[in-house]
């Protein structure tokens, strides 16, 4: 009997560092995921900078060409009022 009691002690030993030794690698596993976390929200907040100078820049070029095609619509209207005007008066000269 004292030998069983004595082989019970060295299972529950045993089982005691197997726990131990698991509970240890959970603790690596949950820091690596916590470390794994913040280069994750680092890396994101980089990205949604880096997206947020290119929505910038994308609407100053937008803004820009907006202008470039308003100053075209305003010559190109201009060049077909004096067109107009142009032919007006060489029909009203000729009559």
């Amino acid at each position: 009997m004292a030998g069983s009691a004595f082989r019970l002690d060295e299972r529950v030993s045993h089982m005691e560092g197997q726990v131990n030794e698991l509970s240890l690698r959970l603790s690596n596993v949950e820091g690596a995921i916590r470390h794994l976390e913040e280069q994750m929200d680092l890396r994101f907040e980089t990205v949604d900078g880096r997206i947020d100078a290119l929505d910038a820049k994308m609407s100053r070029q937008f803004e820009r060409l907006d202008g470039k095609v308003d100053r075209q619509f305003i010559w190109l209207v201009g060049i077909q009022i004096t067109t107009l005007v142009a032919i007006v008066a060489a029909l009203i000269s000729r009559g």
